[in-house]
């Protein structure tokens, strides 16, 4: 069977809602295997399922809160697909996948899809292909597509430009009002979430987000600010709401689609700018490059591309 047909034929499962398809595709489109641009060529309907991201420094409880929000909306009838992805190693790119453990109750729910991604070295928290990923696990027909990132801190801004609804989950280590209004990861946040809020302090930091907040309000609409304790199940019934309200805000405002789009085509003509470079052929030029007395790195990089 030629390629293409192959292709065509993984297509068509995944759209039938076969996650070993889907599985299948995600890694034909993470390892940009022969095939894989004629197959997200042609997606369709990739702006149906809505896509949440959950961001926020390390230690927030982003997986509890994943896992917590998936007992409410699969109680709710949803089915849902799960994009975790996982720090890597610096050596060898693999993902390191402590935080999967807390989602084993859906390991194998019929109407939850879970895969984790290896950042690979990517900035921003992301993988370097997930836009195209994220893309091709909508097309099987869930209702919503939940995207961690690593948790890295305030470079997993790119979240921003992938979801379109980013909440930023906090805990009360998280610092006073001045910290919170240096971290650049705070302006990308549709929702914050106060985690683990029955922690001391819990109480100040969602006074100061209430205030920044409101200092930052457009056109009299402020930034929600929930409180929740993730792994007791508390607060995810109003964070849920939070969310929900937000995708259905959003389709009144066609401004905000086009943005993230923009987005998204920026991160796709970026990446296919760079598909040239591999990084592997970078390495040996700098084993090279290194036995010259006067290396520079800045001088390095500009000859090289």
């Amino acid at each position: 069977m030629l390629v293409q047909d192959k292709i065509k034929q993984l297509l068509s499962q995944i759209q039938a809602g076969d996650f070993r398809a889907l599985a299948r595709g995600i890694t034909l489109v993470e390892n940009e295997l022969p095939g894989y641009r004629d197959m997200l060529m042609s997606l369709k309907d990739t702006q149906n399922a809505r896509v949440l991201g959950i961001t926020g420094p390390p230690g927030a409880g982003k997986s509890t809160l994943v896992n917590a929000l998936l007992h409410h909306w699969i109680t709710a009838g949803k089915k849902i697909a799960v994009i975790a992805v996982d720090p890597s190693s610096p050596f060898n790119y693999g993902a390191l996948l402590g935080d999967r453990i807390r989602m084993t109750d859906f390991y194998n729910n019929p109407n939850v899809f879970i895969r984790s991604l290896a950042s690979r070295g990517a900035l921003g928290g992301l993988h370097s292909n997930i836009v195209e990923i994220t893309d091709l696990v909508k097309n099987a027909g869930f209702d919503f597509v939940l995207v961690e990132t690593v948790g890295v801190g305030q470079s997993e801004v790119e979240i921003a430009g992938l979801a379109d609804c980013t909440v930023v989950g906090l805990v009360p280590e998280a610092g006073d009002e001045v910290q919170t209004l240096k971290a650049g990861i705070m302006e990308i946040a549709n929702i914050f979430v106060v985690n683990k809020a029955d922690r001391e302090s819990a109480e100040t930091l969602y006074r100061n987000l209430r205030i920044l907040v409101h200092e930052r309000a457009t056109d009299g609409k402020e930034t929600p600010v929930i409180k929740t304790i993730a792994i007791q199940q508390k607060g995810i019934d109003e964070l849920a709401d939070a969310i929900e309200t937000y995708f259905a805000e959003q389709n009144t405002h066609p401004e905000k689609r086009l943005h993230l789009l923009t987005e998204k085509c920026w991160q796709l003509i970026q990446a296919h700018r760079m598909k040239n470079l591999k990084r592997q052929d970078i390495k040996n030029a700098l084993e090279h490059a290194l036995q010259q007395k006067d290396f520079n790195l800045y001088r390095f990089s500009e000859n090289y591309y």
